[in-house]
């Protein structure tokens, strides 16, 4: 396939996975907007759930030395009828005058950075969270990463409620409506998407970014925590009942459709699209029992890293939580994100006929050979290299626009 029919099928949003066969670092240095990253040596891993139709147009690229024809035959033997190598690689897309994106999970950050921009989310930069921290203020920090990131290094003070469940559980964590809430997460994509998610929903309370999230903490010279636990697991009935009609009219403004079980057993039947199914709840919820076919994808993560976990651009997705608020919020943002989403209601059930599964889905871990160092992870970061991540960021809306693939909406 050429750069140009690669390009059109995005535009008329036909589904296609384009696949960059090297090593993240090297994807990271530059890769086409919707493109995903696939090492040969992981296609056997990966490929079936991360392109679970057969027929799905596959097309892979930038691999030496004979790397593109092997992944191409290993596809087939695989069974996948449709793969295609990009005509003349990356070189032939730079020659067409098309964008190139660095980092990873590039347009889900791009993607945040159109929100902040449309939306004008508020921020407080570092120092004045630090100020308010000081005088003993009535705030409250939540961070939108996932556990095990909070953990390693977080806000002072600040309790772990990852992304998806920001709308659920800010209530119980703030439930004085005159608390400020910070949101905050490493960089800027998850505060800004978390803070935009608690008010579309409409909490009460005054709600900011912390403007570059630790990085921005660690730029100002403030101490971070280490080892923390903190975290908001109890929420009252009232509250959880608040948060689902709250994201449920999300959705809807979104354009996000409810479906039930015989919807979503129509859909899977559909032999001419692909279908994604996630569970956006926790991972400790998801193992302990999901409705059969659900993989798991932490909503906060899946719109943070829907390359990763949804690379056939054009697919429909479907979210399953049996409380509700995780998935409608999650939907409202991918199908900001110009995807088909759908949420499943019920599925939770776990009937003689269709039992719950139980164990963890996620996919076996990569090394770390030919990793990427994020700018933003750890806490060895030089200063350069995190202040030319954010200015990276600060650039990707104009980027957007010159790509002009996205089809994003901001509601």
């Amino acid at each position: 396939m050429t750069p140009q029919d690669v390009r059109h099928a995005w535009l008329a949003r036909n589904e296609i996975a384009v696949f960059d066969l090297r090593d993240e670092h090297a994807f990271a240095s530059g890769h086409p907007l919707f493109a995903a990253q696939l090492p040969p040596h992981r296609i056997a891993v990966e490929i079936a759930r991360r392109v679970p139709r057969l027929a799905t147009p596959i097309v892979v690229y930038d691999r030496p030395d004979g790397v593109i024809d092997a992944a191409i035959s290993q596809l087939q033997a695989l069974g996948y009828t449709d793969v295609s190598a990009l005509n003349g690689g990356l070189a032939a897309w730079k020659a067409a005058g098309y964008e190139l994106f660095e980092d990873v999970n590039s347009y889900s950050k791009a993607f945040g950075e159109l929100v902040e921009a449309r939306r004008h989310t508020p921020s407080l930069p570092a120092a004045d969270v630090q100020a308010l921290i000081d005088e003993k203020a009535d705030i409250a920090i939540l961070d939108a990463r996932r556990f095990d990131e909070y953990a390693t290094m977080s806000i002072p003070t600040g309790t772990s409620v990852p992304g998806a469940e920001l709308v659920l559980r800010a209530r119980a964590a703030a439930p004085d409506p005159d608390t400020l809430i910070v949101v905050n997460c490493a960089g800027r994509t998850r505060s800004i998407i978390g803070t935009q998610s608690l008010i579309n929903a409409g909490v009460p309370n005054r709600v900011v970014a912390l403007r570059n999230g630790t990085i921005g903490w660690t730029l100002a010279g403030q101490a971070l925590e280490h080892g923390q636990s903190r975290d908001v697991v109890d929420i009252n009935p009232e509250q959880r009942d608040e948060a689902r009609t709250n994201a449920r009219s999300v959705a809807y403004r979104a354009g996000v459709r409810h479906i039930g079980a015989d919807d979503l057993r129509a859909l899977a039947e559909d032999p001419t699209r692909t279908l994604y199914r996630f569970d956006v709840r926790t991972p400790a919820e998801h193992a302990a029992g999901h409705p059969p076919g659900f993989v798991e994808a932490p909503g906060g993560q899946l719109v943070q890293e829907t390359d990763a976990f949804a690379p056939v651009r054009g697919a429909r997705i479907v979210l399953a939580d049996d409380i509700g608020p995780r998935a409608d919020m999650t939907a409202s943002w991918l199908a900001q994100m110009g995807w088909d989403v759908l949420v499943l209601d019920g599925g939770f059930d776990g009937d003689a006929a269709d039992p719950l599964e139980t164990g963890s889905t996620a996919l076996p871990p990569r090394g770390q050979d030919g990793r990427y160092k994020r700018p933003y992870e750890g806490t060895d970061n030089a200063a350069a290299a995190m202040q030319a991540y954010l200015d990276w960021e600060y650039g990707l809306v104009d980027q957007l626009a010159r790509d002009g693939t996205h089809g994003f909406h901001v509601i």
